[in-house]
């Protein structure tokens, strides 16, 4: 034991210590790493590559580039993109040529959280990625599609690793108990119902298995099962994965929002109930709900978007959980609701048409004229009010640009109220036909 001035060796963590030393001992991600597979293929025939590990936290993206580079007998450098910067760059790329010039060895540069790297310190890996300084592998949470410059992508390859399942968390624990190097030194052992607890809090992160199994070892009796009750208490109320504007999130709402238009009011629930676990902000979906109304059902059921909108009243109101059963009613009615985005559909082509055509004078006839110079002008000359016409309709009127034929942008679906909407346009349209638009001259 230090004394007060000393410094004790300090254990490594359960999860580093079980760290795989061969492709044979990695866990998961059969995907890739099965025999047979590309990955593996390359790895044992010393094909290396640069490459992308996408994937959770916690499915051994470290490890696979350490087993990579120790498989492959390259020298292993590895940077931290939360840490480091151009310099810390700079230092792998001199301590490659190193290896190359003195051991004729080949240097695999892992970067940790690439992500967060800014556009300039990602292209600062491409001309030694181009010339084969360096191999490089970058691991990240996040969508590289959105996150990695395109110049990086096109020189690596991307690899998706998935969360671990429950197979593989089965072998995780299974050595953490049963080697020396793990917690075999203190004979443990975990029932069913307390390891389908453990696997349900990881939610398929590996690296949070061990340690949230480590963090009961140390409170169980040498010899014994570890109670239950046990880990009931060190997990308390355990989250989901969901990483507030990370790819889980985007994810996520995409799913409520896609089991909406797919009149799946279940799937909807779930994916409600999944971001409420995760953590998100029930305003957050209150206003997306808001938008599926307008997106989704538009005028096939008026009604949905006033609904919405006192959910989200309700929500801002009296907040949780009060307001989530009000949002929860809101994504239910949608979900089962008659769909349509012909307004949605209607309102981009408009918006098209706006950018594309430049600004197109409004006719003298739609002009106000409330002054007197106005009317000398011909604002408002030959204007049709409609409710002085049969029907209230000034059949073949022109609301159009001069330089602009006039669009149909609504098309209304033939489901609920948009049925009589399309009854009632098809009447205007048989009014129009039989009285031609008359195009106005400025």
């Amino acid at each position: 034991m230090a004394d007060l001035f000393g410094s004790a060796p300090v254990a490594q963590p359960l999860a580093a210590r079980l760290r795989a030393s061969n492709l044979d001992e990695y866990v998961g991600q059969e995907h890739l790493l099965a025999r047979g597979k590309p990955l593996r293929e390359a790895l044992e025939q010393g094909a290396l590559h640069s490459m992308i590990f996408w994937g959770p936290p916690g499915v051994g993206k470290t490890t696979l580039a350490q087993l990579l580079a120790k498989v492959s007998d390259a020298h292993f450098e590895t940077v931290s993109a939360v840490l480091a910067g151009v310099k810390e760059i700079r230092q792998a790329v001199e301590i490659a040529r190193q290896q190359a010039a003195q051991y004729g060895r080949r240097t695999i540069l892992f970067v940790d959280e690439v992500h967060r790297f800014n556009k300039s310190q990602q292209d600062a890996f491409l001309p030694y990625v181009e010339d084969g300084t360096l191999i490089f592998i970058g691991a990240t949470t996040e969508n590289p599609s959105f996150e990695l410059n395109n110049a990086l992508l096109s020189r690596a390859r991307v690899y998706v690793l998935k969360s671990l399942d429950e197979a593989a968390m089965r072998r995780l624990v299974d050595r953490a108990l049963g080697e020396e190097r793990g917690l075999g030194q203190r004979r443990l052992s975990l029932g069913e119902e307390a390891f389908a607890l453990l696997v349900a809090a990881a939610d398929g992160d590996g690296r949070r298995l061990l340690n949230l199994l480590e963090n009961a070892s140390d409170l169980a009796e040498d010899g014994e099962q570890i109670p239950l009750e046990l880990l009931q208490s060190l997990l308390g109320d355990t989250r989901r994965r969901f990483d507030k504007g990370g790819e889980a999130f985007y994810d996520q709402i995409s799913a409520l929002h896609k089991s909406v238009r797919g009149s799946n009011p279940d799937g909807a629930l779930y994916w409600f109930a999944r971001m409420l676990d995760g953590g998100c902000d029930p305003l957050y979906i209150a206003r997306r709900v808001v938008r599926m109304a307008s997106e989704d059902i538009g005028n096939a059921d008026p009604r949905a978007l006033g609904l919405c909108l006192s959910a989200w009243d309700v929500q801002e109101r009296l907040g949780s959980p009060e307001g989530e059963l009000a949002v929860a009613q809101a994504i239910v009615y949608l979900a089962c609701a008659p769909k349509s985005n012909a307004v949605y559909n209607a309102f981009n082509a408009a918006v098209r048409d706006a950018a594309a055509h430049g600004s197109q004078e409004v006719p003298l006839h739609l002009r106000n004229a409330p002054t007197k110079l106005m009317k000398q002008l011909g604002y408002g000359e030959a204007y049709r009010y409609a409710h002085d016409e049969p029907d209230a309709y000034a059949a073949g009127e022109d609301y159009f640009p001069e330089n602009l034929d006039p669009r149909q942008y609504y098309q209304p679906v033939p489901r609920g109220l948009e049925l009589k909407i399309r009854e009632k346009l098809g009447h205007l349209a048989a009014l129009d036909r039989a009285s031609p638009r008359q195009r106005r001259k400025p």
